[in-house]
């Protein structure tokens, strides 16, 4: 009896594992050097999957997490400047405002956190306006890129939202 108890409680927790690592917006990590400086963007890749995005599934003019599940985060070895504005080195939630000409950018200093249903404007480090563009492919799935020269691009279905880390 202890041997078959055993076994089931074997099986259950290996079924609970394999279920947790199909996720449907499965964690993803962008990281770079940015003259010297260690750059790690921590995110949930949620898919298009047929569905209108911009305006409708991500409202426009409202925080937005910047991904799925949790929220997404930001980690900066050193001081940076982010579209020529000084922020301190640390970790931070990284959360939007999209908008159809302009999009806000969020360093809020609460970086662990289930979406953005807790957000705090009040603990904002830094907020920064940038211009989103359209492009010609599309992105199934949502992802951050940084370059070595600083430009977090963030594409997701025919969009692209970039800001600069100097």
């Amino acid at each position: 009896m202890k041997r078959l108890l055993l076994s089931s409680s074997l099986i259950l927790c290996f079924a609970l594992l394999a279920t947790a690592q199909e996720r449907p917006s499965p964690p993803a990590e962008a990281k770079a050097s940015v003259n010297g400086t260690s750059v790690t963007i921590n995110y949930s890749q949620p898919a298009v999957k047929g569905r209108t995005i911009w305006g409708d599934l991500v409202p426009f003019d409202a925080v937005w997490r910047t991904g799925a599940n949790e929220a997404t985060w930001i980690e900066i070895s050193e001081d940076v400047t982010i579209e020529g504005k000084m922020l301190e080195a640390g970790k931070y939630g990284l959360f939007t405002i999209p908008g159809r000409d302009e999009w806000t950018i969020i360093f809020n200093k609460t970086w662990q956190q289930w979406g953005a249903y807790e957000y705090d404007s009040s603990k904002d480090a830094l907020r920064v306006t940038v211009k989103p563009a359209t492009v010609s492919d599309s992105s199934e799935r949502m992802t951050f890129n940084i370059d070595d020269n600083g430009t977090v691009d963030l594409l997701w279905d025919k969009l692209k939202v970039s800001f600069k880390i100097g």
